[in-house]
C-alpha cells in the first residue's frame, strides 16, 4: 500500500489539473458545441485507455464487477461533465471552479460507506459558510437572479459529490483495476454522447489546432489521468478524504481564470471566493478530525486480503 503522502500528492495534482480545466473547457465551448466537445473528450480518452490496457502484459478479461461498476460510474461521470461544461459555458471559469468546490462539503454527507456516524454540528456550520459564499459569488455585480451557468455548476457539485461517494462504495475493499474501470467509464461516455453530438461533428472536424490541443488536454489529463488517479486514491483512502484533498481545485481555477483568462473578481465576489475556500478547508479539518476520532474508538478490523 502506498503511503499517505503519495496519495495526497496525486490528489493535489488532480486538483491542479481540474482547476485549469474550466478555462480550457470555456475556451473550447466558444468554438464548438458542448455535446461535440464532450464526445471528442470521451472518444480520445477511450482510445487512450484501450491503448494502455492493450499495452499491458498478462491481458485478462474484465470481471463482471468491474464492468458493472464502470458502466454505472460512466453514467454518473457523464452527468457531472454535462452539467459542468454547460455551466462553465455560461459563467466565468473562476466562478465555476469555486462553486464546484461545494463538492468538498457535500461528499461527507453522502459518503456513509465508512460508517463514521453523525457529523458534528460545526461541519454544518462550515457548509453554511460555503452556501453564503455561493450567494456572494453569484451576486458579485449586484443582487440579481443567479446566472444559469452558476445554477448548473451548483447542480454539478451535488452530482459530483454523489459520484465520488459512489466510487468509494463500489471500489473500496474490492479487487478492481483502476485502468479497466476508467476504460469502461470512457467507453460508456463515448456511447452516450455519440448520437447527441452528431449535429456538431462538422464543426468539430473544422476546428483549429488550438481547439484540438485543448481537447486533447481535457481528454488525456483532465479525464484519463484524473479518473485513474481519483479511482486509485479512493481505493486507498476514504471517498470523503479524496474529495477533501481536492480542496485546492478552486484556488487553481481562480488563478488560471484571472492569470490566463483575464477574468476579474469584484470585491463582493472576492469575499465570496475567500469564504468558499475558508469554508471548504474548515469542513475538511472537521471531517478529518471526526473520522480520526471514530476510527480510533472503533474495534481494529482484521487485515484485509488483497489480490
Amino acid at each position: 500500500m502506498p503511503d499517505a503522502r503519495r496519495i495526497d500528492a496525486v490528489l493535489l495534482l488532480v486538483a491542479l489539473v481540474w482547476g485549469s480545466s474550466y478555462l480550457a473547457a470555456k475556451t473550447v465551448t466558444a468554438a464548438i458545441p458542448v455535446l461535440a466537445l464532450l464526445f471528442a473528450r470521451y472518444a480520445i480518452s477511450a482510445l487512450a485507455c484501450v491503448a494502455l490496457v492493450a499495452a499491458r502484459r498478462g491481458f485478462r478479461r474484465w470481471t463482471r464487477e468491474e464492468t458493472r461498476a464502470g458502466a454505472l460510474l460512466g453514467v454518473t461521470q457523464a452527468a457531472v461533465l454535462v452539467l459542468e461544461t454547460y455551466g462553465v459555458a455560461h459563467t466565468s471559469a473562476a466562478n465555476a471552479g469555486l462553486i464546484i468546490s461545494l463538492t468538498i462539503v457535500l461528499t461527507p454527507l453522502l459518503d456513509r460507506a465508512g460508517g463514521r456516524g453523525r457529523l458534528p454540528l460545526r461541519f454544518f456550520l462550515a457548509t453554511g459558510v460555503c452556501a453564503l459564499a455561493i450567494g456572494l459569488l453569484v451576486s458579485g455585480r449586484g443582487l440579481h437572479t443567479p446566472q444559469v451557468g452558476d445554477v448548473l455548476i451548483l447542480a454539478a457539485a451535488v452530482v459530483r459529490a454523489g459520484h465520488v461517494a459512489l466510487v468509494g462504495r463500489l471500489t473500496t475493499g474490492r479487487a478492481m483495476d483502476p485502468l479497466r474501470l476508467t476504460t469502461v467509464q470512457t467507453v460508456v461516455g463515448t456511447a452516450l454522447f455519440l448520437v447527441p453530438a452528431l449535429d456538431g461533428l462538422p464543426e468539430l472536424a473544422r476546428s483549429s489546432a488550438t481547439t484540438w490541443t485543448q481537447l486533447i488536454y481535457l481528454a488525456l489529463f483532465c479525464s484519463v489521468f484524473a479518473f485513474l488517479a481519483q479511482t486509485w486514491a479512493v481505493q486507498r483512502t476514504s471517498a470523503s478524504r479524496a474529495s477533501l484533498l481536492l480542496g485546492t481545485e478552486p484556488i487553481w481555477a481562480v488563478a488560471v481564470g484571472i492569470g490566463l483568462g483575464g477574468e476579474r473578481l469584484t470585491v463582493v465576489a472576492a469575499l465570496g471566493a475567500a469564504l468558499m475556500v475558508a469554508g471548504t478547508y474548515w469542513g475538511q479539518a472537521i471531517e478529518r478530525a471526526h473520522r480520526t476520532t471514530v476510527k480510533d474508538d472503533a474495534p481494529r478490523p482484521a487485515p484485509a486480503l488483497t489480490g
